[in-house]
């Protein structure tokens, strides 16, 4: 198998680097093209399709260009038929390709849901393990140019829910590329939901192919008073709050899970051990979504190891607003992780 080649690497660096002119960079598009360029020479059964990927946007710049050196046949723009395209792209999967499908926008899985839920995500414990589904599919959420209700949902506390998903929500430049050839080469149906403001990221990304081992967090930034746990872009408003608190004496342990499911509950419990508080920050809703399922993780497993209640920091149980001022209201950021933290401990 071409992918046990891929070493498995998770010592990546200090999550920023920006004064540090002796590394490689890329942006955060630029690293995900890199996987998916790594993914296609290296092996003949991996083939990307999607909404765009051979256009000039190339799905955020992630796919530019691809189709031109691997040809149309591996590299293909899809019609607007999500249910139908996942399905293909199972079967094909089950057949022994490794199909990559961007999404675009997670909203439209919800067209894509019986093909993705029913099927993809089942056929292994259905069939006893005798059948594979080695798919990827992409999307990407978060605050844009207005994309509102139907065109910008966190649905990630969803798709945690499905038994047989695996689920990927990077945060640095470095994740994005180790975590897709970490995906490409699963054998298990995995779902990566970035977010559109990592792409302003530009970051450490070593040029040979490397895989960051999905179901592992990372602690971006140690501490001893309290415990920031972070999904994708919250973990740079987490780091943010974090340095502030910093100013003052506190010192917030960041952790970045990086995955969803399988969550590393491990690296969760370790930090709350020590610090004795816990704020969970997620770019999603609230109610019944990841800050929920985390808090009950460390009500069942760490109890005795809380000092004060556990705050979550998400979106509020509304539509997603179109508006600059409501978006201002709606979305979540570094001062709202500042002020619950301060309030946990007790600073005023």
């Amino acid at each position: 198998m071409p992918w046990t080649k891929i070493k498995s690497d998770v010592n990546e660096p200090n999550y920023y680097l920006e004064s540090d002119e002796n590394i490689r960079r890329l942006s955060y598009s630029e690293a995900i093209r890199e996987a998916m360029d790594q993914a296609l020479e290296l092996d003949q059964r991996v083939f990307i399709m999607g909404q765009g990927v051979d256009d000039p946007g190339a799905m955020f710049g992630t796919t530019l260009n691809l189709h031109k050196k691997y040809g149309s046949q591996r590299v293909f723009d899809t019609p607007l038929a999500e249910n139908a395209l996942t399905g293909i792209a199972t079967g094909a999967a089950i057949g022994g390709m490794r199909p990559v499908y961007f999404h675009n926008r997670p909203d439209f899985l919800f067209l894509a849901m019986d093909q993705l839920v029913n099927h993809a995500s089942k056929w292994y414990y259905m069939f006893g393990g005798a059948v594979n589904v080695p798919i990827v599919l992409w999307a990407c959420i978060g605050r844009g140019w207005g994309s509102a209700a139907q065109h910008s949902q966190a649905l990630q506390g969803l798709f945690m829910h499905i038994p047989g998903l695996k689920l990927i929500m990077p945060s640095t430049c470095y994740d994005a590329k180790g975590l897709m050839l970490s995906a490409i080469a699963d054998n298990n149906p995995v779902l990566i939901i970035e977010h559109r403001l990592n792409f302003r990221h530009k970051g450490f990304v070593p040029e040979t192919p490397y895989r960051v081992p999905i179901g592992k967090g990372i602690i971006r930034k140690q501490g001893k008073d309290i415990t920031f746990v972070a999904i994708s872009h919250m973990v740079t408003e987490a780091y943010k709050a974090a340095e502030e608190l910093s100013k003052e004496g506190i010192e917030a342990e960041v952790i970045d899970l990086r995955t969803l499911r399988p969550l590393d509950e491990e690296i969760i419990l370790r930090s709350v051990s020590k610090t004795g508080r816990l704020l969970i920050a997620d770019c999603g809703w609230k109610t019944g979504g990841i800050t929920a399922e985390i808090s009950a993780l460390v009500a069942e497993k760490g109890f005795e190891f809380l000092k004060a209640p556990i705050r979550r920091v998400a979106c509020q149980d509304v539509p997603t607003p179109s508006g600059y001022t409501l978006e201002e209201a709606f979305y979540v950021g570094s001062n709202d992780i500042l002020n619950a933290a301060r309030e946990i401990l007790q600073i005023r």
